[in-house]
C-alpha cells in the first residue's frame, strides 16, 4: 500500500491537532509536518515535498488559495475549512475534495479513498499530476464547486448535461439544479476537456455523454435531445464540427 507522505496546513492549532488526530485512523497517511500559515506552508512544501496536503482556505496574510498559486509543483490538495464563503474560488482549483469544519469521519475516510483511486488513475496513465494549477484543463472526471446565493455544489462534470449563458452568468444544468455562475461561456470551453463538452451555438455547451437524439435542423443545422430532455440546436458551422468529431 502506497504511503502518503502529508502536511497539514491551517493557523489554527487545534484544527490541526484535531485532523491528525482523525488521521491516526488512516495507516496510508503519513504526517511529515504541519503548517500554520501559508508563507510557512511553501517553505515546507518545498523542502519536503510532500504527495498530499491538506489546506486551510482562510489564513492570515495569505489564503490557501493565494499560497498555491505561489507553487510551481502542487501536491495533491483537500481543502478543510467552512466552504460556503469560497466554494466558487474552490472552482478555480482542482483540488481533490473540500472537507467542512468539524471533520467528519465518514467524508474524511471518503476523501481519501478518492486520493488513492487518483493516485491509481494516475500512475496507471503514467501522467504527473502534481501540478494542480486554476489554468489546467478540467476532465470529465473532476469534480468543482458551484456556489449559487446560500446554496453549494460539488459535482462531478460528467453530471453536468449541458451550460447556457446567460447575460454576464453561465446557468449550469445538473439533476434539476440549475445554478448561476458569474464568467462567461467561453471561460468554460477554455477550461473543460473539449472530447467532452461540445461548444452548440453561441449561447449552449452540452456533455456528448447526454446526447440521446440527432436530427437534421435548418440550414444545415443539427438539433441533439440530451438525456434530461432539453432539445440544443447546433448551429450550421459548429455543425461540421460536431461530424468532424464523432463521424468514423
Amino acid at each position: 500500500m502506497k504511503e502518503f507522505r502529508t502536511i497539514i496546513i491551517d493557523d489554527e492549532r487545534l484544527a490541526r491537532e484535531e485532523l491528525k488526530s482523525l488521521l491516526k485512523d488512516f495507516i496510508e497517511i503519513n504526517i511529515i509536518d504541519e503548517a500554520q500559515n501559508g508563507d510557512e506552508g511553501i517553505e515546507k512544501i518545498k523542502r519536503l515535498k510532500p504527495d498530499l496536503i491538506f489546506l486551510d482556505v482562510s489564513m492570515p496574510g495569505m489564503s490557501g488559495f493565494e499560497m498555491l498559486k505561489k507553487l510551481e509543483e502542487i501536491p495533491y490538495v483537500i481543502f478543510v475549512t467552512a466552504y460556503d464563503e469560497f466554494a466558487l474560488k474552490a472552482f478555480e482549483v482542482n483540488a481533490l475534495d473540500y472537507l467542512l469544519k468539524p471533520v467528519d469521519i465518514d467524508r474524511l475516510a471518503e476523501a481519501i479513498e478518492k486520493l488513492k483511486q487518483k493516485e491509481e488513475s494516475d500512475f496507471e496513465s503514467s501522467h504527473s499530476t502534481k501540478t494542480i494549477r486554476a489554468d489546467r484543463s478540467l476532465t470529465i472526471e473532476d469534480r468543482v464547486f458551484i456556489k449559487d446565493g446560500e446554496k453549494c455544489y460539488f459535482v462531478k462534470l460528467a453530471e453536468v448535461r449541458m451550460l447556457e449563458s446567460d447575460g454576464n452568468y453561465v446557468k449550469v444544468y445538473f439533476g434539476t439544479n440549475r445554478p448561476l455562475i458569474l464568467r462567461s461561456l467561453n471561460s468554460f470551453e477554455e477550461r473543460l476537456d473539449p472530447a467532452s463538452f461540445f461548444r452548440a451555438n453561441r449561447k449552449f455547451m452540452i456533455n456528448l455523454e447526454w446526447v440521446e437524439h440527432i436530427e437534421n435542423w435548418f440550414n444545415g443545422g443539427l438539433k441533439v435531445e440530451l438525456k434530461g430532455g432539453e432539445k440544443i440546436e447546433i448551429s450550421r458551422r459548429q455543425a461540421i464540427r460536431f461530424k468532424e468529431m464523432l463521424s468514423l
